[in-house]
């Protein structure tokens, strides 16, 4: 196993999970829907809570994982989140519940994200955080932007793409999306952006105010 490998693999087990992402993670798995790893679980955690996130939006609802990450660590915010599994929806509805998470702190909204997303208010949320349909990264992160308040933040998962973004000869639609949208943000003066190489990778993006 090379260095890289054993950091990433500690990095990840590091994690302590709370009880209820545990279980939210193990259905996950159990019905075929990677969630998020550990370790980008805890990147979410740290970055909804020192961001002070009020609002959040997320595109990707799976069973809950990654809105658990954030609403036990931003405990004033609500989350609005996007998926177009209304049965998965409901899976984590249900983990919500068991952690505590008190309903009124949780919107769910059926559809598929590029017919919702266009209707959100734009500078209305602290924190955006999108995972699903990577082939149209490069949509969802302009929509992202636009909601994002000024000084919000905007968090892609998978921003690596199974190691191919990396390859500059990995040719295909989704790693071609995420090396172009990564060119893209770092040559402008309006966002801010970092990639961390924890999990599948984590493209974090603060859209600077005026």
């Amino acid at each position: 196993m090379s260095e890289h490998d054993l950091n990433w693999k500690y990095v990840d087990e590091s994690v302590v999970e709370h009880e209820s992402i545990a279980k939210a993670r193990q259905q996950s798995l159990e019905l075929g829907v990677e969630p998020v790893s550990p370790a980008v679980g805890a990147q979410l955690a740290v970055l909804a809570a020192a961001a002070r996130a009020r609002t959040l939006i997320e595109v990707g609802t799976g069973v809950g994982v990654s809105g658990l990450w954030m609403l036990l660590a931003a405990r004033t915010s609500q989350l609005t989140s996007i998926d177009i599994e209304t049965e998965y929806q409901q899976h984590a509805r249900e983990h919500f519940a068991d952690a505590g998470i008190a309903p009124a702190r949780v919107r769910l909204i059926a559809g598929r994200a590029h017919e919702v997303l266009p209707r959100m208010n734009e500078s209305s949320y602290d924190l955006v955080f999108i995972d699903a349909d990577a082939p149209s990264v490069i949509e969802y992160v302009e929509h992202g932007l636009r909601l994002a308040k000024p000084g919000g933040i905007v968090l892609v998962a998978r921003a690596l793409w199974k190691g191919r973004v990396a390859d500059p000869a990995k040719r295909d639609e989704a790693a071609t999306a995420f090396r172009t949208l990564i060119a893209e943000l770092a040559a402008s003066a309006a966002v801010a952006t970092s990639v961390s190489p924890a999990g599948d990778g984590l493209l974090q993006i603060v859209k600077l105010g005026a």
